[in-house]
């Protein structure tokens, strides 16, 4: 069964992951696009075994390049599935949305959360308040937004109702099975974040949506961010990794929980508050200047 959806895939330099994305899609969905940021392995020619729907643009941060998507490209369904070239729809998931669809959207949702089961080198990690995670990926597009001041995460919000999936979807990197590769990425990473704290996130509620600790899965987030920005600097990434590893029993996850949660839950942490300082610093001289 067809369903009439698009799924919108950003790649860059993904050849070993996106074969596994495209395959858990094609013929289930109407329309798959892709926008490449100028890769330069083999991904666009698997790409192109299963869509002709390839669209090539400079990588500024995910937000944006999602933005301009949604303003730009021509899509011909009314909802949308947005997956990293990572990702992927096993068979459950492809059945529950399946059935939904045969059954006729309800016209008062207007967006779908997803649980993530993310693997990391190999492992599926089910710790640390890593699963469950909801993240919402499937919506009506005339409804969907993003915010371009989040110039890391990429989340989408929707006006009116949303609602919860049963089954999971895959996130499975296996470029991150070496490390080297993991690192780099963060490292970029750690410069935007920091401008994104520093410039944008100053203040407790500075996002497109209210935090609520009883809010939907978004605001929950957004809750204990405000929490954790209002810690001291150097101190918070301690904390945190004591409350994921610990607290949350991040420590079960094995050996590949202890470097994931080490680095992604405290040095990528730390380094962020490094980089904020650093910024807050150059700040000051250039007002004091």
């Amino acid at each position: 069964m067809t369903l009439e959806l698009t799924c919108l895939i950003l790649t860059y330099n993904e050849e070993k992951n996106i074969r596994r994305c495209l395959q858990s899609l094609a013929g289930w969905t109407k329309e798959m696009f892709i926008i490449d940021s100028f890769s330069t392995d083999k991904t666009l020619k698997i790409a192109r075994e299963f869509t002709d729907k390839i669209f090539q643009r400079p990588f500024k941060f995910h937000t944006e390049q999602l933005s301009w998507a949604f303003k730009n490209l021509p899509f011909t369904s009314q909802w949308c599935l947005v997956l990293d070239a990572d990702q992927s729809v096993p068979e459950p998931l492809k059945e529950e949305i399946s059935s939904i669809f045969s059954k006729g959207m309800p016209d008062e949702v207007n967006g779908y959360y997803i649980n993530r089961r993310q693997f990391f080198q190999g492992r599926w990690i089910r710790f640390g308040g890593y699963y469950p995670k909801y993240m919402l990926k499937l919506f009506k597009l005339k409804e969907v937004f993003t915010d371009e001041k989040e110039l890391v995460d990429n989340r989408f919000y929707v006006n009116g109702k949303k609602q919860r999936l049963k089954h999971d979807f895959i996130e499975d990197n296996k470029n991150e099975d070496d490390i080297v590769f993991w690192l780099e990425k963060h490292l970029k990473y750690i410069r935007l974040k920091a401008k994104e704290i520093v410039v944008y996130r100053q203040k407790k509620g500075s996002w497109l949506i209210r935090s609520s600790l009883f809010g939907d899965p978004t605001q929950r987030v957004f809750w204990m961010t405000d929490i954790y920005y209002s810690l001291p600097l150097y101190i918070r990434p301690f904390l945190h990794f004591i409350w994921r590893y610990f607290i949350l029993l991040g420590f079960l996850d094995g050996p590949q929980g202890f470097f994931l949660h080490f680095l992604q839950g405290f040095w990528y942490r730390l380094m962020i508050d490094l980089e904020v300082s650093y910024l807050k610093h150059q700040r000051s001289s250039k007002e004091e200047g």
